[in-house]
Protein backbone atom coordinates (compact mmCIF):
# COMPACT_ATOMS: atom_id res chain seq x y z
CA UNK A 1 0.00 0.00 0.00
CA UNK A 2 1.23 3.42 -0.61
CA UNK A 3 1.38 5.44 2.47
CA UNK A 4 2.47 8.72 3.77
CA UNK A 5 5.56 9.40 6.07
CA UNK A 6 3.00 8.91 8.99
CA UNK A 7 2.66 5.67 8.05
CA UNK A 8 -1.22 6.21 6.81
CA UNK A 9 -3.11 6.28 3.35
CA UNK A 10 -6.22 8.33 2.13
CA UNK A 11 -9.35 6.86 1.59
CA UNK A 12 -8.50 7.36 -1.97
CA UNK A 13 -5.60 5.30 -2.09
CA UNK A 14 -6.92 2.64 0.27
CA UNK A 15 -9.82 1.93 -2.03
CA UNK A 16 -7.52 2.05 -5.36
CA UNK A 17 -5.67 -0.36 -3.78
CA UNK A 18 -8.57 -3.13 -2.60
CA UNK A 19 -10.33 -2.24 -6.41
CA UNK A 20 -13.57 -0.59 -4.69
CA UNK A 21 -14.94 3.21 -4.99
CA UNK A 22 -14.30 5.60 -2.28
CA UNK A 23 -18.34 5.44 -1.41
CA UNK A 24 -17.80 1.71 -0.33
CA UNK A 25 -14.90 1.97 1.92
CA UNK A 26 -16.93 5.20 3.78
CA UNK A 27 -19.80 2.60 3.80
CA UNK A 28 -17.79 0.13 6.05
CA UNK A 29 -16.06 2.76 7.87
CA UNK A 30 -19.40 4.81 8.50
CA UNK A 31 -20.79 1.48 10.22
CA UNK A 32 -17.76 1.12 12.27
CA UNK A 33 -16.56 -2.42 10.34
CA UNK A 34 -13.45 -0.34 8.92
CA UNK A 35 -12.03 1.33 11.52
CA UNK A 36 -10.16 5.36 10.84
CA UNK A 37 -6.73 5.66 12.27
CA UNK A 38 -6.78 9.18 12.33
CA UNK A 39 -8.38 12.67 10.52
CA UNK A 40 -5.87 14.57 8.54
CA UNK A 41 -6.60 18.54 9.52
CA UNK A 42 -8.64 19.14 6.56
CA UNK A 43 -10.87 16.24 8.33
CA UNK A 44 -9.89 13.52 5.59
CA UNK A 45 -9.74 9.72 6.62
CA UNK A 46 -6.74 8.16 7.37
CA UNK A 47 -6.14 4.55 7.49
CA UNK A 48 -3.54 2.64 8.85
CA UNK A 49 -1.32 -0.31 7.35
CA UNK A 50 -3.73 -3.65 7.97
CA UNK A 51 -6.80 -1.74 6.69
CA UNK A 52 -6.05 -3.35 3.15
CA UNK A 53 -6.51 -6.92 4.62
CA UNK A 54 -9.36 -6.02 6.62
CA UNK A 55 -11.38 -4.59 3.59
CA UNK A 56 -10.16 -7.26 1.71
CA UNK A 57 -11.87 -9.51 4.14
CA UNK A 58 -14.92 -7.38 4.36
CA UNK A 59 -15.42 -8.02 0.77
CA UNK A 60 -14.71 -11.63 0.64
CA UNK A 61 -17.26 -12.08 3.62
CA UNK A 62 -19.85 -9.96 1.78
CA UNK A 63 -18.90 -11.76 -1.48
CA UNK A 64 -20.15 -14.82 0.18
CA UNK A 65 -23.72 -13.53 1.10
CA UNK A 66 -23.03 -12.16 4.50
CA UNK A 67 -25.16 -9.52 5.98
CA UNK A 68 -23.40 -6.54 7.93
CA UNK A 69 -24.38 -7.49 11.34
CA UNK A 70 -22.87 -11.20 10.85
CA UNK A 71 -19.72 -9.64 8.82
CA UNK A 72 -19.74 -7.66 12.26
CA UNK A 73 -19.81 -10.45 14.25
CA UNK A 74 -16.82 -12.02 12.23
CA UNK A 75 -14.83 -8.99 13.03
CA UNK A 76 -15.07 -8.70 16.41
CA UNK A 77 -14.18 -12.09 17.13
CA UNK A 78 -11.17 -12.08 14.82
CA UNK A 79 -10.27 -9.53 16.77
CA UNK A 80 -10.62 -10.98 19.97
CA UNK A 81 -8.41 -14.42 18.34
CA UNK A 82 -5.90 -11.78 17.60
CA UNK A 83 -6.13 -12.17 13.86
CA UNK A 84 -5.85 -15.98 13.98
CA UNK A 85 -9.84 -16.66 12.74
CA UNK A 86 -10.53 -19.96 11.85
CA UNK A 87 -12.28 -20.94 15.20
CA UNK A 88 -14.18 -23.77 15.09
CA UNK A 89 -17.79 -22.92 16.19
CA UNK A 90 -17.49 -19.18 15.95
CA UNK A 91 -19.02 -16.27 14.01
CA UNK A 92 -18.08 -17.16 10.78
CA UNK A 93 -19.09 -21.33 10.41
CA UNK A 94 -22.31 -20.21 11.75
CA UNK A 95 -23.13 -17.31 9.15
CA UNK A 96 -21.58 -19.93 6.28
CA UNK A 97 -24.10 -22.51 7.49
CA UNK A 98 -26.67 -20.08 8.09
CA UNK A 99 -26.37 -19.10 4.51
CA UNK A 100 -25.88 -22.28 2.87
CA UNK A 101 -29.24 -22.94 4.53
CA UNK A 102 -30.62 -20.00 2.34
CA UNK A 103 -28.66 -20.85 -0.67
CA UNK A 104 -30.24 -24.32 -0.59
CA UNK A 105 -34.37 -22.94 -0.12
CA UNK A 106 -33.81 -20.44 -2.85
CA UNK A 107 -32.38 -23.04 -4.93
CA UNK A 108 -35.37 -25.55 -3.96
CA UNK A 109 -38.01 -22.29 -4.76
CA UNK A 110 -36.02 -22.09 -8.56
CA UNK A 111 -35.97 -25.45 -9.48
CA UNK A 112 -40.00 -25.53 -8.19
CA UNK A 113 -39.71 -22.06 -10.24
CA UNK A 114 -38.46 -23.93 -13.33
CA UNK A 115 -40.44 -26.87 -13.29
CA UNK A 116 -43.79 -24.48 -12.89
CA UNK A 117 -42.82 -22.51 -15.75
CA UNK A 118 -42.34 -25.54 -17.77
CA UNK A 119 -45.66 -27.29 -16.94
CA UNK A 120 -47.43 -23.64 -18.19
CA UNK A 121 -45.30 -23.60 -21.59
CA UNK A 122 -45.91 -27.39 -22.32
CA UNK A 123 -49.63 -27.44 -21.58
CA UNK A 124 -52.36 -26.84 -24.37
CA UNK A 125 -53.49 -23.19 -24.47
CA UNK A 126 -56.84 -24.10 -22.98
CA UNK A 127 -55.49 -25.16 -19.92
CA UNK A 128 -53.20 -22.53 -19.00
CA UNK A 129 -55.68 -20.29 -17.19
CA UNK A 130 -56.57 -23.24 -15.00
CA UNK A 131 -52.88 -24.20 -14.19
CA UNK A 132 -51.76 -20.65 -13.13
CA UNK A 133 -54.82 -20.78 -10.64
CA UNK A 134 -53.52 -24.21 -9.32
CA UNK A 135 -49.99 -23.03 -9.44
CA UNK A 136 -50.65 -20.05 -7.78
CA UNK A 137 -52.20 -20.75 -4.59
CA UNK A 138 -48.48 -23.07 -4.22
CA UNK A 139 -45.98 -20.94 -2.51
CA UNK A 140 -42.39 -21.94 -4.38
CA UNK A 141 -40.86 -23.83 -2.49
CA UNK A 142 -44.05 -25.60 -1.72
CA UNK A 143 -45.40 -25.82 2.16
CA UNK A 144 -47.36 -29.47 3.26
CA UNK A 145 -49.29 -26.95 5.41
CA UNK A 146 -52.54 -27.00 3.91
CA UNK A 147 -52.12 -30.58 4.04
CA UNK A 148 -51.72 -30.92 7.83
CA UNK A 149 -54.26 -29.00 8.48
CA UNK A 150 -56.39 -31.09 6.37
CA UNK A 151 -55.29 -34.32 8.43
CA UNK A 152 -55.30 -32.59 11.90
CA UNK A 153 -59.00 -32.27 11.02
CA UNK A 154 -59.93 -35.44 9.98
CA UNK A 155 -58.02 -37.36 12.52
CA UNK A 156 -59.95 -37.80 15.95
CA UNK A 157 -60.35 -35.14 18.22
CA UNK A 158 -58.01 -35.64 21.30
CA UNK A 159 -55.72 -38.44 19.73
CA UNK A 160 -52.42 -38.24 21.19
CA UNK A 161 -49.92 -35.61 19.81
CA UNK A 162 -47.38 -38.27 19.20
CA UNK A 163 -49.58 -40.53 17.60
CA UNK A 164 -50.78 -37.80 15.21
CA UNK A 165 -47.02 -36.55 14.40
CA UNK A 166 -46.47 -40.69 13.28
CA UNK A 167 -49.55 -40.75 10.73
CA UNK A 168 -48.70 -37.24 9.56
CA UNK A 169 -45.11 -38.04 8.67
CA UNK A 170 -46.61 -41.26 6.02
CA UNK A 171 -49.59 -39.28 5.14
CA UNK A 172 -48.30 -35.87 4.14
CA UNK A 173 -45.77 -36.59 0.85
CA UNK A 174 -42.27 -34.46 1.15
CA UNK A 175 -42.22 -32.01 -1.77
CA UNK A 176 -39.46 -33.75 -4.31
CA UNK A 177 -36.32 -31.20 -4.83
CA UNK A 178 -36.21 -30.91 -7.76
CA UNK A 179 -39.25 -31.99 -9.33
CA UNK A 180 -40.57 -32.62 -12.63
CA UNK A 181 -43.46 -30.68 -14.26
CA UNK A 182 -45.64 -33.36 -13.57
CA UNK A 183 -45.31 -33.37 -9.64
CA UNK A 184 -45.95 -29.64 -9.79
CA UNK A 185 -49.27 -29.82 -11.22
CA UNK A 186 -49.63 -33.12 -9.24
CA UNK A 187 -49.04 -30.95 -5.92
CA UNK A 188 -50.99 -27.64 -6.67
CA UNK A 189 -53.70 -30.83 -6.96
CA UNK A 190 -53.19 -31.89 -3.80
CA UNK A 191 -53.10 -28.30 -2.36
CA UNK A 192 -56.32 -26.99 -4.30
CA UNK A 193 -57.62 -30.41 -3.00
CA UNK A 194 -57.40 -29.85 1.11
CA UNK A 195 -57.92 -26.76 0.62
CA UNK A 196 -61.32 -27.06 -0.90
CA UNK A 197 -64.11 -26.62 1.32
CA UNK A 198 -65.88 -30.26 2.75
CA UNK A 199 -70.19 -30.53 2.63
CA UNK A 200 -71.83 -30.32 5.80
CA UNK A 201 -69.63 -28.86 8.83
CA UNK A 202 -67.50 -31.16 9.26
CA UNK A 203 -65.43 -34.03 6.83
CA UNK A 204 -66.60 -37.76 6.69
CA UNK A 205 -65.07 -39.83 9.57
CA UNK A 206 -65.04 -43.22 8.99
CA UNK A 207 -66.31 -45.96 11.24
CA UNK A 208 -63.31 -46.63 13.20
CA UNK A 209 -62.97 -43.19 14.49
CA UNK A 210 -66.43 -43.43 16.28
CA UNK A 211 -65.74 -47.12 17.57
CA UNK A 212 -62.22 -46.87 18.63
CA UNK A 213 -62.35 -43.09 20.57
CA UNK A 214 -59.25 -40.78 20.60
CA UNK A 215 -56.78 -43.77 22.57
CA UNK A 216 -58.32 -46.64 20.17
CA UNK A 217 -57.25 -44.45 17.20
CA UNK A 218 -53.71 -44.24 18.61
CA UNK A 219 -53.45 -48.07 18.62
CA UNK A 220 -55.31 -48.36 15.27
CA UNK A 221 -53.16 -46.08 13.43
CA UNK A 222 -50.04 -47.23 14.95
CA UNK A 223 -51.25 -51.02 13.99
CA UNK A 224 -51.92 -50.23 10.39
CA UNK A 225 -48.62 -48.28 9.75
CA UNK A 226 -47.30 -52.08 10.37
CA UNK A 227 -49.42 -53.54 8.31
CA UNK A 228 -49.21 -51.03 5.07
CA UNK A 229 -45.23 -51.52 5.52
CA UNK A 230 -45.86 -55.47 5.04
CA UNK A 231 -48.35 -54.93 2.34
CA UNK A 232 -45.48 -52.72 0.62
CA UNK A 233 -43.16 -55.15 0.14
CA UNK A 234 -45.50 -57.23 -1.35
CA UNK A 235 -46.65 -54.66 -3.51
CA UNK A 236 -43.19 -54.12 -4.65
CA UNK A 237 -42.39 -57.64 -5.49
CA UNK A 238 -45.68 -57.38 -8.23
CA UNK A 239 -47.96 -59.75 -5.81
CA UNK A 240 -51.67 -59.68 -6.05
CA UNK A 241 -53.56 -59.06 -2.31
CA UNK A 242 -53.82 -62.09 -0.70
CA UNK A 243 -54.06 -63.61 2.82
CA UNK A 244 -51.34 -63.99 5.20
CA UNK A 245 -49.20 -61.85 7.74
CA UNK A 246 -49.73 -58.26 6.12
CA UNK A 247 -53.54 -59.04 5.85
CA UNK A 248 -53.76 -60.47 9.95
CA UNK A 249 -51.16 -57.31 11.15
CA UNK A 250 -53.91 -55.00 9.32
CA UNK A 251 -56.98 -57.29 10.76
CA UNK A 252 -54.98 -57.11 14.07
CA UNK A 253 -54.93 -53.17 14.27
CA UNK A 254 -58.60 -53.21 14.33
CA UNK A 255 -59.30 -55.68 16.82
CA UNK A 256 -56.64 -53.89 19.53
CA UNK A 257 -58.49 -50.84 18.66
CA UNK A 258 -61.87 -52.29 19.37
CA UNK A 259 -61.05 -54.55 21.85
CA UNK A 260 -62.16 -57.76 19.90
CA UNK A 261 -61.04 -60.91 19.07
CA UNK A 262 -60.46 -61.49 15.81
CA UNK A 263 -62.58 -64.25 13.91
CA UNK A 264 -63.79 -65.12 10.05
CA UNK A 265 -67.12 -62.97 11.48
CA UNK A 266 -65.55 -60.05 12.70
CA UNK A 267 -63.25 -60.07 9.32
CA UNK A 268 -66.77 -60.33 7.35
CA UNK A 269 -67.98 -57.46 9.12
CA UNK A 270 -65.01 -55.27 9.09
CA UNK A 271 -64.77 -55.89 5.01
CA UNK A 272 -68.24 -54.60 5.23
CA UNK A 273 -67.50 -51.80 7.65
CA UNK A 274 -64.40 -50.73 5.35
CA UNK A 275 -66.90 -50.82 2.12
CA UNK A 276 -69.00 -48.21 3.66
CA UNK A 277 -66.31 -45.79 5.17
CA UNK A 278 -66.01 -42.72 2.93
CA UNK A 279 -62.59 -42.82 1.06
CA UNK A 280 -60.31 -40.25 0.01
CA UNK A 281 -58.75 -41.64 -3.69
CA UNK A 282 -58.11 -38.52 -4.86
CA UNK A 283 -56.06 -37.77 -2.28
CA UNK A 284 -53.36 -40.65 -2.32
CA UNK A 285 -53.80 -40.99 -6.10
CA UNK A 286 -52.26 -37.33 -6.05
CA UNK A 287 -49.52 -38.39 -3.71
CA UNK A 288 -48.37 -40.98 -5.64
CA UNK A 289 -48.10 -38.74 -8.55
CA UNK A 290 -45.95 -36.30 -6.11
CA UNK A 291 -43.45 -38.83 -4.64
CA UNK A 292 -42.73 -40.41 -8.07
CA UNK A 293 -39.95 -39.45 -10.15
CA UNK A 294 -41.11 -39.72 -14.05
CA UNK A 295 -40.37 -43.41 -15.37
CA UNK A 296 -40.39 -44.89 -12.17
CA UNK A 297 -42.51 -47.48 -10.96
CA UNK A 298 -44.75 -45.78 -8.23
CA UNK A 299 -44.02 -46.00 -4.82
CA UNK A 300 -46.92 -47.83 -1.97
CA UNK A 301 -48.88 -44.79 0.01
CA UNK A 302 -50.45 -46.13 2.77
CA UNK A 303 -53.90 -45.42 0.16
CA UNK A 304 -52.72 -47.58 -2.45
CA UNK A 305 -51.55 -50.31 0.76
CA UNK A 306 -54.88 -49.81 2.40
CA UNK A 307 -56.29 -51.05 -0.86
CA UNK A 308 -54.50 -53.78 -1.30
CA UNK A 309 -55.07 -55.10 1.89
CA UNK A 310 -59.06 -54.25 1.17
CA UNK A 311 -59.05 -56.09 -1.73
CA UNK A 312 -56.87 -59.25 0.15
CA UNK A 313 -59.89 -58.89 2.95
CA UNK A 314 -62.53 -59.24 0.12
CA UNK A 315 -61.14 -61.93 -1.06
CA UNK A 316 -60.97 -64.01 2.32
CA UNK A 317 -64.19 -63.35 3.22
CA UNK A 318 -66.44 -62.95 0.15
CA UNK A 319 -68.43 -60.23 -1.24
CA UNK A 320 -69.02 -57.70 1.91
CA UNK A 321 -72.20 -57.45 3.04
CA UNK A 322 -74.30 -54.42 2.38
CA UNK A 323 -73.51 -51.88 4.98
CA UNK A 324 -76.19 -51.94 8.36
CA UNK A 325 -78.36 -48.88 8.11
Amino acid sequence: MITSFDGLCGIGDLAARAGVTVKTVRFYSDRGLLPEASRSAGGHRRYGSDALDRLRLIRSLRALGLSVPEVRRVLEEEDAAGGEGGREGGALEDAVAGRLRELGSEMRALRWREAALRLVQECPPGQRAERLNLIGAVSMPPSTEPLVRFWRGWLPPRMPARSVRAFLEVAVPRPPEDPAPAQVLAFAHLNALTLAPCPGTARPQPEAHRAAGARGAAVLYSGLAEAYELAGVQMRRGRDPRPGEALDGFVDAYTSAYGMRDSPEFRRRLAGQLAADPRIDRYWDLVTEVVTEPGRRPEPTPGSAHDWLYAALVAQTGAPPPPAV
